[in-house]
């Protein structure tokens, strides 16, 4: 699949073998930036011990409010083989997660696949599919088996903001065919006596300042199309970092008046189980310093 780039949606067609980039940014080998205990994410997922995480380098997406920025758009991060990702990987189980966690592993998808068959023989784990959602069904496809809980954003439902603020058009077609893709793999969650996601799919979904309207149809798309147990993670943590600030109607933090209308629906629609955030939770504290932690 590396040797004529077909991973996302994008399909640059790139020869990635060969040292080609396409909108991503990688070459062949997977860069990441770091490897930690993670205490930050859905309880159900950090738990007491905290989760397992690895920080994958480069995106497909370039939202222009990205946290992770650094390391999606900036070049942080470094090259691994397979072999060291695995050894990375099982450096993370040996501290006693909660599972793990896989944050933007999409276009290393290959790579990745190789080092879950090899680490499944050796560890009984959960594995977290941690991705933005512009993704294509043949490629999640190959992760059928390997992959216990996927966790995707599902950042827009309008093609406008899809393409203004992350320059990703067709979000909403692709990722909604990828969801339907991964509810088929991993079903509605199921957890543990302590309340820990053992598999299923939770979708996140991200408020972003004047755009209600499309976190509204966002919301009532999931509830027609996916069943009742599927949770949905309501995120209030925006905040006008990367270059959100050269974006008007973007360059502000959200408000609360903005948030309580998208939980408002949340439950005027029926949705069950979820998790909503305080809008405090919009700072930096949270994202954490790509520093190479459990990589060199």
């Amino acid at each position: 699949m590396l040797k004529s780039c077909r991973l996302c949606p994008r399909r640059c067609g790139v020869d990635r073998t060969q040292g080609q980039v396409g909108f991503c940014g990688e070459g062949e080998l997977p860069r990441v930036a770091k490897a930690c205990l993670h205490h930050w994410e859905e309880p159900c997922i950090s738990g007491t011990a905290g989760s397992g995480t690895v920080f994958f380098s480069g995106c497909n997406m370039r939202c222009v409010f990205c946290q992770n920025h650094p390391i999606s758009q900036g070049g942080a991060g470094i090259e691994v083989s397979v072999d060291r990702l695995g050894d990375i990987a099982a450096r993370l189980l040996s501290m006693n997660p909660h599972n793990l966690n896989l944050v933007s592993p999409s276009h290393f998808l290959p790579q990745v696949a190789e080092m879950l068959s090899r680490i499944r023989r050796r560890h009984q784990v959960t594995v977290i599919w941690n991705s933005n959602g512009y993704e294509c069904v043949d490629a999640i496809r190959r992760l059928d088996g390997l992959v216990d809980v996927y966790l995707p954003d599902f950042k827009y439902f309008d093609d406008g903001p899809a393409v203004r603020l992350s320059s990703a058009p067709g979000y909403f077609e692709a990722a909604t065919a990828a969801i339907a893709e991964m509810l088929r793999q991993a079903g509605e969650p199921r957890f543990d006596a302590d309340g820990i996601v053992r598999r299923g799919l939770i979708v996140r979904h991200l408020v972003i300042p004047g755009h209600t309207r499309d976190s509204l149809m966002v919301l009532r798309w999931i509830a027609d199309n996916l069943p009742r147990g599927v949770y949905v993670s309501l995120m209030a943590q925006y905040a006008p970092m990367n270059r959100a600030r050269e974006f008007p109607g973007v360059d502000r933090a959200l408000t609360q008046e903005e948030y309580d209308e998208v939980v408002d629906e949340f439950f005027r629609l029926g949705l069950e189980n979820g998790y909503c955030q305080e809008t405090s939770s919009a700072t930096q504290e949270y994202t954490p310093a790509f520093d190479l932690e459990g990589i060199t």
